[in-house]
């Protein structure tokens, strides 16, 4: 009896792990970010539907911007995570943290901006 060739859905489950671990570091990211907000006197902002679901839309979308979104995931959890580190650090001493975590938000939304830009418009190819 002959094997039978892969079906498309098992091609795609390659891409579903990636896209997991793309989606819990997406959701600390943002963890992180409201605790900076906080940090910094800022209201916690509303989540658009291309926020809560950028790592499903980069999941569809794959090839390159699935790539350049995960590695830009990556980069975002590593820079915030010892900026916000060293702000509780700060915060814990008693001196003031709001300067510095209103430039590690607005650093975080510059970003994150970036990475939502990879996100193709209507009716263009992916």
């Amino acid at each position: 009896m002959a094997s039978r060739p892969p079906s498309h859905d098992a091609n795609r489950t390659g891409a579903r792990p990636a896209a997991s671990q793309m989606a819990v570091k997406w959701t600390a990211v943002h963890e992180a970010a409201a605790a900076i907000g906080e940090l910094a006197g800022i209201a916690p902002e509303y989540r658009s539907p291309e926020v809560r679901n950028f790592p499903a839309i980069m999941r569809d979308t794959g090839g390159w911007r699935m790539r350049l979104a995960e590695q830009g995931v990556d980069d975002l959890a590593a820079i915030l995570e010892p900026g916000l580190a060293a702000l509780l650090a700060l915060h814990g001493s008693g001196a003031p943290a709001g300067a510095a975590a209103l430039a590690l938000w607005q650093e975080f939304h510059t970003a994150r901006a970036g990475l939502l830009a990879l996100i193709p418009p209507l009716g263009i190819e992916r």
